[in-house]
């Protein structure tokens, strides 16, 4: 082995010391070394958990949200057809109200054009009758008597307004 260039004691002396090394290094690094990593790893297996769980959440606090908004959109979807309910309903109501009050107007102005037309009616009967009867004065040059020609020309007048009704 000398011929070889290695000398046995040497060579012992190396092993032994590499040995020691080994042992050393195996208390002082390794050991603490593959702790750290494991406490590492421990971490990390954790970390991804509570990512997964925050993850789960998330996706329930979404579903949970994206219900809530679909119910405070049925909501106002109610609200609105409510809304145009009651409009329609308050429409109605009042083009109701307007008609008959259009209609309560016609009315009243049918009556006052019919209190309009006796009134002009009576009138002109009253002055006919005066015409008359002072024309039929100055004609005879007597004095007639008043009371009957009115009597005389009222049933004139009756007469024809009956006769009159009746055409129209």
């Amino acid at each position: 082995m000398t011929q070889l260039g290695i000398n046995l004691p040497t060579l012992i002396v190396y092993v032994v010391n590499f040995a020691i090394l080994l042992a050393v290094l195996y208390v002082f690094a390794y050991k603490p070394l593959l702790r750290a990593m494991d406490q590492r790893s421990e971490r990390i297996r954790e970390s991804l958990a509570a990512a997964d769980r925050a993850q789960a959440e998330a996706a329930s606090s979404q579903a949970a949200i994206q219900e809530q908004l679909n119910e405070a959109r049925r909501e106002g979807q109610r609200l609105l057809d409510q809304a145009r309910e009651a409009a329609d309903r308050y429409r109605e109501e009042e083009m109701g109200r307007a008609r008959q009050e259009a209609d309560a107007f016609i009315e009243r102005a049918r009556a006052d054009i019919q209190r309009e037309r006796d009134a002009a009616v009576e009138e002109v009967r009253s002055g006919f009758a005066d015409l008359a009867i002072t024309a039929a004065e100055r004609v005879i040059r007597r004095s007639v008597d008043r009371q009957a020609h009115q009597d005389l020309i009222e049933q004139v007048l009756d007469e024809s307004g009956a006769n009159m009704r009746q055409d129209t």
